[in-house]
């Protein structure tokens, strides 16, 4: 398990659970739902915020609110 913060550009997950319960209804209401793969598109200069894709569009996210969010790092298996 990894927080969405430590995902690099270009890196995907999905969606496991929420750490921080003060703004779990947010994220949710924005797309955020346990079980929706999400990809880090872009940060900004600073590192915050970050530009993320999730149940088909893009949504900017401060690095505290992606900090609370739990992914399951997506794993590629090539056969």
């Amino acid at each position: 398990m990894k927080k969405l913060s430590d995902l690099k550009i270009g890196e995907s997950g999905i969606i496991h659970s929420f750490e921080n319960d003060d703004i779990f209804l947010k994220l949710m209401e924005m797309g955020c739902i346990p079980g929706e793969m999400v990809t880090v598109e872009q940060v900004a200069p600073l590192g915050d915020p970050i530009s993320i894709s999730v149940a088909g569009y893009q949504l900017s996210l401060r690095m505290n609110e992606a900090d609370s969010i739990l992914v399951s790092p997506n794993i590629i298996v090539i056969n």
